[in-house]
């Protein structure tokens, strides 16, 4: 029997404070990045793996409360800093793969601000739910807004 596979593409703007060469920290840079997608405080994080460079892993691991496990599998393509990060990405739970997909960022400088694009090619496998990843990517760009201002707060 084989597996349904539904493809999307979906892109998200975001205008962030401060310069991209900042915005950029909080992609490449591990704790800043955690700051925005640890976004499951009860989940416990059994493996937590980042090297942001072209050929670099990002792999994460967790365990819900039930005892369920989910994985995050990154393969970084491209990184040029400040600039834009292009990353090959899958998720699972369990055994089970739900989706892969393929993601570009890039950051362009604008009046002190940037202007991020993140643009999302993804296939979902069998129940993965399209409409609910780019929800769910919404949700973690509005929790980077938001640390990205903190940040910039306790500097000034």
């Amino acid at each position: 029997m084989g597996v349904f596979v539904s493809h999307t593409t979906f892109v998200i703007e975001r205008d962030l404070p401060g310069s991209p060469a900042h915005a950029f920290r909080f992609w490449s840079e591990h704790a800043r990045k955690r700051q925005w997608t640890s976004c499951h405080p009860d989940w416990a994080v059994l493996e937590d793996i980042f090297d942001v460079r072209i050929g670099g892993l990002e792999k994460v691991r967790w365990r819900t409360l039930e005892g369920v496990e989910h994985g995050y599998r990154a393969h970084y393509l491209d990184v040029v800093p400040g600039k834009q990060i292009i990353y090959a990405y899958a998720m699972n739970t369990g055994a089970v793969q739900n989706s892969a997909a393929l993601a570009t960022v890039e950051f362009v400088g604008q009046r002190g601000k940037t202007k991020m694009t993140y643009t999302e090619q993804a296939a979902f496998l069998d129940a993965a739910d399209a409409k609910g990843r780019s929800q769910g990517t919404e949700m973690g760009f509005d929790r980077l807004a938001l640390a990205i201002e903190r940040s910039l707060a306790v500097a000034h």
